[in-house]
């Protein structure tokens, strides 16, 4: 396989070399390239040899990278070849529960093991062949994050709706035994891979550490768009608490053997149980805050070192601080901080209702713009902020496709869109 280059950068090396769009590339230093894999991974090497097909024929270019590692040559897409998508049926997946008229994107099930390692996606490996397998262990490719869900091959295939979903856990053995690092996902569902199928799966992610390096329990997500799809309900308080109890005694028994806490429920299990979140040195390097694992237990040990060193409120005016129903609680606790220390702070906490998924889904990073502004239209503020969760990677748009300057023209108050950790909302707080 080979791929076309659509561009050049002016005055690169690639440039210098005079090579055009429209020509072919298809090998570095004798290797194919199929993706932004190769690509990347052979861009390395330092002195490289260029094969490429012109319009005039096949050409050998030899030539260095620059100081960033790059030579310029530009691709249609970044993967450089069409992304994977999803061939499973999951009884859990959010992307069922959509409802019509979002924007396509958000409808495209993404199971790219090449974007595991860009950007931190999670595979379910039941795309992967065994040559890609081999490719992620020749380049080392390292770490992969993997959604297992469970490591019973019946229930994994039951739960997946995919008759392989059990033939393709030996990969996930594979790339342990090859020394991959992986970081593993758990989506728990009540009545299915709960209780005892969460405490073998555990036993068996447990027997290949140090590979897995941290495994990540969430609730399944459940919205209000569920017609004709697997009946599943959330969590009871009780049934959160014995997630914790032996995701907790796990940890706790690995943490005794070898010094590392492997097991992490994530914090919508303890907000659903009543218990306190454990403190941040409970989590290690936070390897799993994209699945809300010690998100509250981070903000909340960088909001008050931030607050214990702030000297003065630089600006004061009516500010709401707009956020979901699990992150409210905590939003309070540390606005009312910020306000013992600086009584002249005016500063609340709005909960905000996911009316758009239904009530069920209660965190920050699912809320609409359609909900901030049917739900705070009324609120009399100078300015309002929300967390950087609530938009999409460019910061720029809602899940219903309103943006931030959208919500700010109906509100009639400036939205002003804060990073999420807590020094960050502690500037925010104090202008």
């Amino acid at each position: 396989m080979a791929v076309t280059i659509s561009g050049v950068t002016p005055h690169s090396p690639a440039a210098r070399k005079r090579i055009a769009a429209g020509d072919i590339l298809k090998s570095i230093n004798g290797h194919a390239i199929e993706d932004v894999l190769d690509y990347q991974f052979y861009l390395s090497d330092g002195r490289l040899t260029l094969c490429l097909d012109t319009p005039h024929g096949e050409r050998t270019v030899t030539l260095r990278a620059d100081k960033q590692g790059d030579i310029g040559l530009q691709f249609d897409t970044y993967l450089m070849d069409k992304q994977r998508s999803c061939r499973n049926n999951c009884i859990f997946c959010f992307i069922d529960q959509l409802p019509q008229g979002l924007r396509e994107s958000l409808y495209f099930k993404d199971d790219d093991s090449r974007l595991s390692f860009l950007f931190g996606n999670y595979i379910t490996l039941t795309n992967l062949s065994e040559r890609d397998v081999e490719r992620i262990i020749e380049m080392h490719i390292s770490p992969v994050n993997i959604s297992v869900h469970t490591t019973d091959p019946a229930l994994r295939c039951r739960m997946m709706n995919n008759r392989f979903a059990g033939d393709a856990l030996k990969y996930l053995y594979q790339l342990a035994e090859a020394g991959i690092a992986l970081n593993c996902q758990l989506v728990l569902c009540p009545g299915y891979n709960d209780g005892d199928a969460l405490s073998r799966t555990m036993e068996d992610l447990a027997a290949l550490f140090p590979a897995v390096q941290s495994v990540a329990a969430v609730p399944v997500g459940l919205t209000k768009f569920r017609e004709g799809l697997t009946e599943l309900r959330p969590f009871t308080a009780d049934e959160a608490a014995d997630v914790i109890a032996r995701m907790e005694g796990m940890a706790d028994r690995l943490e005794a053997e070898h010094g590392h806490r492997l097991f992490f429920p994530s914090d919508e299990f303890y907000l659903t149980a009543g218990k306190p979140v454990p403190a941040a040195d409970r989590y290690g390097d936070f390897l799993q805050l994209e699945n809300g694992v010690g998100m509250i237990a981070l903000m909340r040990e960088e909001f008050y070192a931030a607050l214990e060193a702030a000297e003065e409120l630089t600006r004061t005016r009516r500010l709401v601080v707009a956020t979901g129903v699990s992150a409210a609680p905590l939003m309070e606790e540390l606005v009312a901080a910020a306000r013992a220390k600086f009584p002249a702070l005016q500063a609340e906490v709005k909960t905000v209702v996911n009316h758009f998924f239904g009530e069920r889904i209660t965190v920050a990073g699912l809320l609409t713009g359609g909900d901030l502004i049917a739900q705070l239209r009324d609120v009399p503020a100078d300015e309002i902020t929300v967390p950087r969760c609530m938009l999409r990677r460019e910061g720029d748009m809602f899940l219903d496709d309103t943006t931030p300057a959208d919500v700010s023209a109906a509100l009639g108050v400036p939205l002003t869109v804060n990073d999420g950790d807590g020094a960050e909302f502690l500037r925010v707080l104090l202008g």
